[in-house]
């Protein structure tokens, strides 16, 4: 059996270079203010694939995405081993957007902070008098450079975005940054939508893509999983405070709430964890 190595470790998945194709492998591990944490959350990237490949076969109509198979048995040998059952993707290969393409729908997390501040978010004037949590008019697309790991991302305009395009895909830059914009508010909407049927507000989530070898800009990487987006209950749903949630802010304030963890996290708050993202998996796909 042929051994393979991950070219490319990100936070949580392992990417695999097959030659005409790439096979991205979603770990159990979680992040949280740019840190790896020094838990696994077990059964997490089983979730997080099975999550994305929903979304990826939902928003087909609106853009093509990255997705081949996630059929362990449509992949090499060493893919059907058991640490990589159910949570491998066969992808496409493209040239990434070098953006982390963010749609805000409710104003939540740093966006709260800065509308606090000086009544923006990302340099985008909001109306006076919001309240945390609130749902916004319209949602609104405030993308941010991409960091390595251990920096933070940067939140830039869509002009500056058009800008870093620029450099990866000369002459493209404006086109590039435009339809990732549309893309993600479309994208974005027509989840949202479906999901507050079902019982889940996607307060805002994160998007990225990548350009085929025609040019095509498609959806990659992961799609609304609780790694990439706010999710919320609709029931006791109340504008004015901070929101129960299905995602990892739920990791996020317990490390805030216990600044001496050194990013480890007790077993009991593992266990709510996955469970929290298996309850949102459960409603979003019943």
């Amino acid at each position: 059996m042929a051994e393979y190595k991950p070219y490319k470790s990100g936070k949580v998945r392992e990417v695999y270079d097959l030659g005409d194709h790439l096979i991205m492998v979603a770990t159990d591990r979680i992040s949280a203010f740019d840190h790896i944490l020094k838990n696994k959350v077990t059964g997490k990237g089983v979730i997080l694939t099975k999550m994305s490949e929903f979304w990826f076969n939902l928003t087909a109509d609106i853009l093509p995405n990255h997705l081949l198979t996630t059929d362990n048995d449509a992949m090499p040998e060493f893919f059907r081993q058991e640490e990589f059952l159910g949570r491998s993707t066969k992808c496409r290969k493209l040239r990434m957007l070098p953006l982390e393409c963010i749609v805000r729908g409710y104003i939540t997390g740093s966006g709260w902070e800065s509308y606090r501040q000086d009544g923006t978010i990302c340099g985008i004037k909001l109306p006076p008098g919001l309240k945390e949590a609130e749902k916004l008019t319209n949602p609104i697309f405030t993308p941010s450079t991409k960091a390595e790991l251990g920096d933070h991302d940067e939140n830039v305009s869509l002009t500056e975005a058009a800008r870093a395009i620029e450099k990866s895909f000369p002459g493209k830059g404006e086109e590039y940054a435009a339809k990732a914009c549309d893309y993600s508010l479309r994208v974005y909407e027509k989840c949202a939508a479906y999901a507050k049927e079902r019982g889940i507000i996607i307060a805002d989530t994160k998007f990225e893509f990548g350009v085929d070898d025609e040019g095509q800009i498609r959806l990659a990487d992961e799609v609304l999983t609780p790694d990439s987006s706010r999710f919320w209950p609709l029931a006791g749903y109340t504008p004015g405070q901070s929101q129960p949630s299905y995602d990892k802010q739920f990791v996020r304030d317990w490390l805030k709430a216990n600044p001496t963890s050194d990013y480890a996290l007790p077993q009991d708050i593992i266990d709510k964890t996955i469970a929290k993202y298996q309850e949102a998996y459960d409603l979003l796909t019943r």
